[in-house]
């Protein structure tokens, strides 16, 4: 098992929360982005820079994920094209995407999309807050633990 970060958009503090459960789990963790991404020293943490454009993170993580990789992304389609390869996909606040869920999360992702090409404000999602951070502590915890 390795763990990829979907690195451009991870909040802070979820990458730190990476961080601290692949330090204490020995498990390869790779942050990837386009653009530098700092990482801890460490010799199961590293970061993989691609170059600028869009997509291209996704498109190298889909390239390289494995059966019972676990990804860590809020980008819903990246999700779905990372299960389809049999990985796990884990938000930054906690949801656990799965083959039950995926399609009903792409189907209001769409509708969404659509929404804002009409001209609607949606708003965009909430801050992230305590209970998000938890939550997503709390599951990821829980894989890392079914898996070891």
């Amino acid at each position: 098992m390795k763990i990829w970060v979907d690195a451009d958009a991870c909040p802070v503090v979820i990458k730190d929360i990476i961080c601290r459960a692949a330090e204490r789990t020995q498990i390869e963790t790779i942050f990837v982005a386009n653009q530098y991404i700092r990482t801890p020293p460490s010799k199961v943490i590293r970061s993989m820079q691609v170059s600028a454009g869009f997509d291209v993170a996704d498109d190298e993580i889909v390239r390289l994920v494995e059966m019972n990789d676990l990804v860590i992304t809020s980008d819903i389609p990246l999700a779905a094209e990372v299960i389809e390869k049999g990985a796990q996909a884990l938000s930054s606040r906690g949801e656990l995407y799965t083959t039950e869920n995926i399609r009903a999360r792409l189907n209001i992702r769409d509708f969404m999309d659509t929404m804002r090409a009409s001209g609607e404000q949606s708003g965009g999602p909430a801050p992230l807050n305590q209970s998000d951070r938890q939550n997503f502590a709390n599951h990821l915890d829980r894989i890392l633990t079914a898996y070891s």
